[in-house]
């Protein structure tokens, strides 16, 4: 479920609807959280479906670190891409803001965390932008994510936390809150690094 203070706006004719806050979001806010509403999908179920469903499924999931397709019930499916995005996954599932996010801007993640099956182009505006967006980019790239939210992650009990209530690893987030030694890297969300 995503933060309840966004709402989906249509970006262009080239990007579709995105994710913008509709007030003040500040860092350390948890903006995603995957809930008991959205749905997974495996490879084998995915294969069975009709092309039209596949299809779908294609444009608006991601494959998490066990291999399943994730598709998000709310306009959390709706997230853009950024490679300096605002947005985060620590090792758990939900994403953070890495930095404040004001009323009118979008929310956006970066799509190198989301265990992409093929490259793809990147024009996202960014100064930092890689301008290809890589299957591998967890490699290179999750002590750079780690880090943004290693920073911002003991500010989750300063903010307030409408989502909170979702969190289906409490137990384990409170533990990283009380040592940051036990946070987890985004690389668990990495489905190839486990294959090797």
């Amino acid at each position: 479920m995503v933060h309840p203070n966004t709402e989906l706006r249509w970006v262009n004719d080239v990007i579709g609807r995105g994710v913008f806050a509709t007030e003040f979001i500040p860092k350390g806010t948890i903006t995603w959280v995957r809930d008991d509403l959205d749905q997974s999908f495996t490879c084998e179920q995915v294969e069975r479906m009709e092309s039209i469903y596949r299809e779908i499924l294609e444009k608006y999931t991601f494959v998490d670190g066990r291999g399943r397709m994730v598709l998000c019930w709310d306009h959390a499916r709706f997230f853009n891409h950024s490679c300096e995005a605002n947005c985060l996954s620590a090792g758990y599932d939900f994403e953070i803001a890495v930095r404040d996010i004001f009323a009118g801007e979008e929310l956006r993640d970066d799509y190198g965390t989301l265990n992409l099956q093929t490259p793809f182009p990147c024009d996202c505006q960014s100064p930092n932008c890689r301008k290809q967006i890589l299957p591998d980019d967890m490699e290179r790239w999750a002590d750079v994510w780690d880090g943004l939210v290693r920073c911002v992650f003991p500010l989750i009990p300063q903010v307030a936390q409408p989502l909170w209530p979702l969190f289906q690893e409490k137990a384990e987030v409170e533990a990283a809150l009380k040592d940051l030694g036990n946070l987890r890297s985004i690389r668990c969300h990495y489905l190839y690094a486990r294959q090797d």
